[in-house]
């Protein structure tokens, strides 16, 4: 998966809205799809319009929690927002996770303003879900 800072370069060469939605679907068409077994409702994001699961992989190996994302939705655009979320958040401590705000971050590539209601409620959704599992590794 790509670096987030990597993207902001990527989409500081996109003019308009229509060319950032096909890069944000492309991104979404290079995750990785998971396995039938995965998509089980623990592992459902409640609050999103489409079908998206997302799995945490906590490693605990180094003392402080780091956790990893996978993901996957049924609608290609928020797979690529799962795809953005992941470049943000995976690979990163807890305690970093639960300091970084995405809504910032995606800011800087203008996302936001661009999406529907749904689909802006469906990003806080996943935002939030990846912070709740952040903050449960801390305390685990």
């Amino acid at each position: 998966m790509r670096d987030f800072s990597e993207l902001v370069d990527d989409f500081s060469f996109l003019d308009d809205w229509e060319d950032r939605y096909r890069y944000v679907i492309e991104l979404g068409r290079e995750l990785a799809e998971l396995e039938d077994s995965q998509r089980v409702n623990a592992n459902k994001v409640n609050g999103c319009a489409s079908q998206v699961w997302l799995i945490t992989d906590v490693d605990k190996s180094a003392g402080e929690p780091v956790l990893n994302f996978k993901g996957d939705s049924d609608a290609l655009i928020v797979k690529g927002l799962i795809a953005i979320l992941i470049s943000i958040y995976s690979g990163k401590a807890a305690r970093d996770i639960l300091a970084t705000d995405a809504f910032q971050m995606l800011g800087e590539i203008e996302l936001q303003q661009n999406l529907t209601q749904q689909r802006s409620n469906g990003l806080k959704a996943m935002v939030q879900r990846i912070h709740a599992e952040a903050a449960e590794a801390q305390v685990a």
